[in-house]
């Protein structure tokens, strides 16, 4: 397992600071969710499945620094933990699984057509991850605050028995009303 310092340098290596994404780069993106989560007192497989959270597409955002057959690689570079979080973040089918997340505890994988119940740990990582990535790009860019603020708000409210206290106080002071 590689230290952070060289995850960034995969991440630089496979071409992440020369993807757009609101805010900069893709590769600004994943620093600073990375940084945000470790900020916020999440673990540090959680930190460093911010840091990489979006190496195998995302049902937002497509593009891939990783194909799922190279799971092992990443594996390696960040520790099987911070994978499968990396993993069932992508994975996620969130028109599927987001509005009934905190009802049912289940994921529609997008790749496998399955549906997973992660246990508690997991579901808090990818609730803390996916509320930190959407406060990164709400808050860099105005359009998608305007547009999904108060989505964000009623969505993130639902979450909050999943959700650790400092995101939720997080989410409080940024899509404030």
């Amino acid at each position: 397992m590689r230290t952070d310092g060289g995850v960034r340098d995969w991440l630089r290596e496979h071409g992440a600071e020369r993807i757009a994404h609101p805010g900069g780069t893709l590769y600004a993106h994943l620093c600073r969710v990375g940084e945000r989560l470790a900020a916020l007192g999440c673990g540090s497989d959680v930190a460093t499945a911010g840091l990489t959270h979006a190496v195998y597409g995302t049902d937002g955002f497509d593009l891939t620094l990783l194909d799922l057959a190279d799971r092992p690689v990443l594996r390696d570079l960040v520790g099987a933990d911070a994978e499968e979080i990396v993993y069932l973040y992508c994975a996620c089918d969130r028109k599927r699984t987001w509005p009934k997340l905190a009802e049912t505890g289940q994921v529609f994988d997008r790749f496998t057509g399955q549906v997973l119940t992660p246990d508690a740990a997991r579901l808090r990582a990818l609730v803390d991850l996916s509320v930190v990535n959407e406060l990164d790009v709400v808050e860099r860019d105005p359009a998608v605050a305007d547009r999904y603020g108060s989505y964000f708000r009623d969505l993130f409210a639902s979450w909050v028995p999943l959700a650790s206290a400092p995101v939720v106080s997080d989410v409080q002071r940024v899509l404030r009303p």
